[in-house]
């Protein structure tokens, strides 16, 4: 018994697309000293703005405009868009789970991503086919945890609240799904995981 689940909603960062922003940090500092170490201290120190670009806030001529900035312009636009993109690695585990789930399930990917991550970081991968629709905050013009974008699930899905189930590894988003009637799992590991869904009764 699923508890009464028909829609499954997967963050992607962390969760089937673990990321390492020390990927970029190391090809940096290869260009020069300290270059890495800076922009990551200038990323983190105005993490509103690239909050406003997951958001669709800010067009992506202007972040990358700040960000070349913030580089000195010792890389060009196109190094830039691929060095800032090329920080994810898959999964598998967790996403080996995607055509178990695909056979009695509605899935959903909903994530805080930029036009930029989309294009250059992880559109390519072949796993995207398993999900009905992607809900991409910066086509949205909303983030987690805001409430708008957990609607934008439901308009595309159109069943009741409580039959989606969440999962994602920030527990802030997980309970801002719950207050609107999700059920949902924060995402520590595979081995967890596996075993809350088979609590709910969604694999067995």
């Amino acid at each position: 018994m699923n508890h009464g689940i028909s829609v499954i909603v997967f963050d992607l960062g962390n969760v089937l697309l673990p990321f390492d922003y020390q990927i970029l940090v190391n090809k940096l500092e290869e260009i020069e000293k300290d270059l890495g170490k800076n922009f990551l201290r200038f990323l983190k120190e105005n993490y509103p703005y690239h909050r406003a670009f997951e958001r669709g806030d800010i067009s992506e001529d202007v972040f990358i405009q700040k960000m070349l900035t913030a580089l000195n312009y010792k890389i060009d636009r196109e190094t830039f868009c691929k060095y800032y993109s090329e920080i994810f690695s898959e999964n598998r585990e967790v996403v080996n789970l995607l055509p178990e789930l695909k056979k009695n399930f509605v899935l959903v990917l909903l994530s805080n991503t930029n036009s930029l991550h989309n294009k250059y970081g992880w559109s390519h991968y072949k796993f995207l086919g398993y999900f009905d629709k992607l809900v991409l905050s910066y086509k949205e013009g909303s983030v987690k945890p805001e409430e708008k974008i957990y609607r934008a699930v439901e308009s595309f899905t159109k069943k009741n609240h409580e039959e989606h189930f969440f999962i994602d590894d920030v527990e802030e988003y997980i309970k801002a799904s719950r207050t609107l009637g999700w059920k949902g799992v924060q995402f520590k590991g595979y081995t967890e995981l596996r075993s809350e869904l088979i609590n709910q009764g969604i694999l067995k």
